[in-house]
C-alpha cells in the first residue's frame, strides 16, 4: 500500500496542472447538477414492512384520499374574544376555504366543521388534507397556504401550524461557519503559516463541494431526509481538514529534517496516506454499515455521509499531493525552520511519559470518570422529531402548545385505526360497534370516525390518545391496541391496524432501537480485523473497541442529560427536554466508532513505527506519542470545533447530533486516545504487538509504518528518539 501510495502522489505532484483541473471539473459538474437536478428533501420517517406502515399501505388502496399528508392548522382569538364570533368566524371560513382552493389539497375544513373548539370558544382546530404524500407537497403549496392563513394573522389572531404545514427544512447557517473560522485558526496555530494552514481548508472545502452536490443532485431521484446532507457536511469538513492536516504536518517535517521537498510529498503520501487510507476505509465501513439495519432513510444518511469521507480521501491522496507541488518550498516559513532548531522537548513526549509512569492509576480515573457520566444513558428515550420538538416559538412548537391547551396533549398526536368491517353488516352499524369497542381502551380519550371505502368494507377512524405523542403511555397504547386486535375481532367482526405519523415514529424508533446491537456486531466485527491486519496485534484492536465503547456510553449519558432532562440546555439553545432523536444513538455509534479508529490509527501507528524500528516497548510509547500528539491534538480541536458549530443551528436534530459528536471526539480524543491508549500500551509491554505466527503468515502486510517503502526508495529514515527515562 505504501508502496502504491508513494507512486501515486509522485504522479499527482509532477501531473498537478492536470490533478487540480480534473478535480475543479468534478467540482463544477457536481454544482451545475445541484442547480439544475436538486429535488426536495423530507423530515417525514417511515420503514417498510412494519405493522404501521402496512396499515399506511393498506388506507392507500382502499381510501387513497385519506392516505394522503394531512396538517392542522390552528386559530387562537385574543384574551378574552372567541373565535365563534360571527365576523371571525367568517374571517376563518374563507381563510379555509381559499386554503381548499390550493393545488395539492383535497379537503380543507374549518373549526365550525370539525367542531374542534375549545370549552372557552377561545382556539379552533382546523384540519388540511392532501392529496399526496408528506414528501410530495410541495413548497409552493405549503406558501400558498401560509399566504391564505397570514390573512387571519393581519386581522389579530394567533395562526399556527403544523410541520406538514411549516415545511421548515435543515437549512446551513450563519452559525455552522463559526466552526470553520475556529478551525482554520486552529491549523494557523498549528503550523504558523496561512500557506500551510489555507491547504486543509481549501482541499477540504472542494470535498464538500463535491459531495454537497452531489447529494442534491440526487434528491430528484431518491427520498433523502433533510439531514442526509447536513450530516455530509459536517463529516466531510471534519476529516477532510483533519486528512489533509495529517499529511501536511508529515509533509513539513520531512522537510524541516531537509528532506527533499518532490520526495517528501511522495514520502508523505505514502507513510501518513497509509495512516489517512485506513483511517478513511474505518469511518466508510462504520457508515456503509448503516444499511444492515434495513432502515431505507438511515441507509441513504449512511451512504450519502460515506461517499463524502470517500471523496476526502481520494482529494487527500490525489490533489493534496498537486497543491503542495504547486506550494513547494514555501510550506514551511523561515519562522518554522528557526523554531525547528529549538530543542526544546515537546509536550507530547512530557505527557506520554507522565502517563507511563502511572498507568494503573491513569486507568481507573479514566473507567470511573466516564463511568460516572454515562449514567444518564440508562434513561435513554427514543423519539422521532414531532411538533412538540420544534423550536421554541416556531409555529410547529406553538401549534403544538395551543392545541395542547385546548384539547389535551393526545390531539398532537392522534392515532389512525385503519378496519376491515364484517360483510353483510351495515357499514355505519359495523363503524358504530367499533367505536364504542375502541373507546373503553384505556387512554383513549376520544374516537371519531372518519370515513368508509365506497365498497363499504374498508372505515378509517381518529383516535384520540390521553398522553402526548412523544410519551411512553402513547406508545404502550400502540401496542395495547395491537394485543387487542383478536379481541376487538371476535367482538366486533371487524380486523383492525394501527398507523398515522404517531404509529410510524414509534415503530421506526422500535426497529431502531432493535438493530443497535446488530449493528455494533457487524462494524465492531470488520473494524477489528481491518485494525489488526494494520497493526499485527491481537490486544491493540480489542483495547481499541473497549475505549470506543466507553467513548460512545459517556456521550450517549452527557445527551440524556441535556436534551432529554434539560440539563445546561439553557447554554446552547435546548428549551426544554424530550426523548433523544431514535436515529442519534445508533448513527452517533456509527460515526464515532469511525473517527475513534482515526486516532487510534495516527497514534499507535507512530509507536508501531518506533517499534519497529529498535525502541522498547515504554520508549516506544513515549516516541511514538510524543510525534503524533500535537497534531492529533490540533485534528481533534478541528474536528470538534466543525461539529460543535452545528450545535447552535435551530433545527434540534442537528443540534444534538452536533453535540453528541464535538462531546464525543473530546471525550475519545484526549481522554480514551491521549491518555487511556499510552497507560494501557505501557501495562501491556510487549505483548501489545504480540501476533499468532500463523495468522501472521495470512495477513497481507499493508506497511502503515513505511519501512518497506523506506527500503524501496534506499533510505531508512529513523524517527525522532528521546532518551528513555524510567
Amino acid at each position: 500500500m505504501a508502496k502504491l501510495l508513494y507512486r501515486l502522489a509522485h504522479f499527482a505532484r509532477r501531473r498537478r496542472g492536470l490533478v487540480l483541473g480534473v478535480w475543479l471539473l468534478i467540482l463544477a459538474i457536481a454544482a451545475g447538477g445541484a442547480i439544475g437536478l436538486s429535488g426536495s428533501t423530507t423530515n417525514q420517517f417511515s420503514i417498510p414492512g412494519t405493522a404501521s406502515q402496512q396499515a399506511l399501505d393498506h388506507l392507500r388502496d382502499k381510501l387513497p384520499q385519506a392516505a394522503g399528508a394531512s396538517g392542522r392548522i390552528v386559530f387562537a382569538a385574543p384574551q378574552g374574544k372567541t373565535i365563534t364570533d360571527p365576523q371571525t368566524q367568517a374571517l376563518i371560513d374563507g381563510v379555509m376555504a381559499q386554503v381548499g382552493k390550493t393545488s395539492q389539497v383535497a379537503g380543507a375544513f374549518s373549526p365550525s366543521v370539525t367542531k374542534a373548539i375549545s370549552p372557552d370558544q377561545r382556539i379552533g382546530l382546523a384540519q388540511v388534507q392532501f392529496s399526496v404524500s408528506p414528501p410530495e407537497v410541495t413548497d409552493q403549496t405549503k406558501d400558498a397556504i401560509k399566504a391564505a392563513v397570514g390573512q387571519a394573522g393581519n386581522a389579530g389572531l394567533e395562526v399556527a401550524y403544523s410541520q406538514e404545514i411549516a415545511g421548515q427544512m435543515v437549512a446551513i447557517g450563519a452559525t455552522e461557519g463559526i466552526g470553520v473560522l475556529i478551525a482554520a485558526l486552529v491549523l494557523v496555530l498549528t503550523f504558523g503559516s496561512l500557506v500551510a494552514a489555507g491547504l486543509p481548508l481549501l482541499t477540504a472545502l472542494v470535498g464538500v463541494g463535491i459531495g454537497i452536490g452531489g447529494l442534491y443532485a440526487l434528491t430528484s431521484v431518491i427520498d433523502m431526509s433533510s439531514t442526509a446532507p447536513v450530516l455530509a457536511m459536517m463529516l466531510g469538513l471534519a476529516v477532510g481538514i483533519d486528512y489533509a492536516l495529517f499529511i501536511v504536518h508529515r509533509h513539513r517535517k520531512q522537510v524541516l529534517s531537509g528532506m527533499d521537498v518532490d520526495e517528501s510529498i511522495a514520502r508523505a503520501i505514502g507513510t501518513a496516506g497509509s495512516a489517512v487510507f485506513f483511517a478513511g476505509l474505518t469511518v466508510i465501513i462504520a457508515l456503509v454499515g448503516l444499511t444492515i439495519v434495513g432502515i431505507p432513510f438511515l441507509s441513504v444518511m449512511g451512504l450519502a455521509a460515506a461517499a463524502t469521507v470517500a471523496v476526502a480521501v481520494l482529494i487527500a491522496l490525489t490533489l493534496v499531493p498537486a497543491i503542495l507541488g504547486f506550494v513547494g518550498k514555501r510550506i514551511v516559513s523561515a519562522k518554522a525552520r528557526a523554531k525547528a532548531e529549538d530543542s526544546k522537548e515537546a509536550f507530547g513526549y512530557r505527557w506520554a511519559r507522565g502517563v507511563s509512569k502511572r498507568p494503573v492509576t491513569a486507568l481507573v480515573l479514566i473507567v470511573l470518570s466516564l463511568g460516572a457520566l454515562a449514567i444518564p444513558a440508562f434513561s435513554l428515550e427514543n423519539g422521532l422529531p414531532d411538533d412538540s420538538t420544534a423550536p421554541q416559538g416556531s409555529p410547529q412548537q406553538r401549534a403544538n402548545a395551543l392545541v395542547t391547551e385546548a384539547f389535551g396533549p393526545g390531539f398532537s398526536g392522534p392515532l389512525i385505526v385503519v378496519a376491515d368491517l364484517p360483510s353483510g353488516v351495515n357499514p355505519q352499524n359495523a363503524m358504530g360497534a367499533l367505536v364504542g369497542k375502541l373507546s373503553t381502551v384505556q387512554d383513549v380519550t376520544r374516537v371519531v370516525p372518519a370515513g368508509v371505502s365506497q365498497d363499504g368494507t374498508t372505515a378509517v377512524l381518529q383516535l384520540i390518545p390521553a398522553s402526548g405523542p412523544s410519551t411512553q403511555e402513547t406508545k404502550d397504547l400502540v401496542a395495547r391496541l395491537r394485543s387487542l386486535t383478536p379481541e376487538i375481532h371476535s367482538q366486533t367482526g371487524s380486523s383492525i391496524g394501527v398507523t398515522g405519523q404517531t404509529a410510524l415514529n414509534i415503530d421506526v424508533s422500535q426497529k431502531l432501537s432493535d438493530a443497535l446491537p446488530l449493528y455494533l456486531v457487524v462494524i465492531v466485527g470488520l473494524s477489528l480485523i481491518l485494525l489488526a491486519i494494520m497493526f499485527r496485534s491481537i490486544l491493540v484492536p480489542v483495547k481499541a473497541t473497549a475505549g470506543f465503547l466507553l467513548t460512545v456510553a459517556a456521550s450517549i449519558g452527557a445527551v440524556v442529560a441535556i436534551f432529554q432532562w434539560g440539563w445546561l440546555g439553557s447554554l446552547i439553545g435546548v428549551t426544554h427536554g424530550a426523548p433523544i432523536i431514535s436515529f442519534l444513538p445508533i448513527l452517533m455509534t456509527g460515526i464515532l466508532f469511525g473517527l475513534a479508529m482515526d486516532y487510534e490509527v495516527f497514534l499507535v501507528s507512530g509507536m508501531r513505527e518506533s517499534y519497529v524500528h529498535g525502541d522498547t516497548p515504554k520508549q516506544a510509547v513515549v516516541n511514538g506519542f510524543g510525534h503524533s500528539a500535537r497534531v492529533v491534538t490540533a485534528a481533534a480541536l478541528i474536528m470538534t470545533s466543525v461539529f460543535m458549530g452545528f450545535v447552535f443551528s435551530h433545527d434540534t436534530v442537528i443540534k444534538s447530533m452536533g453535540f453528541a459528536l464535538a462531546f464525543g471526539v473530546l471525550i475519545d480524543a484526549f481522554v480514551i486516545r491521549m491518555t487511556l491508549v499510552p497507560a494501557l500500551m505501557t501495562l501491556f509491554g510487549r505483548a501489545a504487538w504480540w501476533f499468532p505466527r500463523w495468522l501472521d503468515r495470512i495477513t497481507p502486510n499493508v506497511d502503515v509504518e513505511g519501512e518497506t517503502l523506506a527500503r524501496h526508495v534506499g533510505q531508512t529514515e529513523q524517527p525522532e528518539r528521546v532518551p528513555e527515562t524510567v
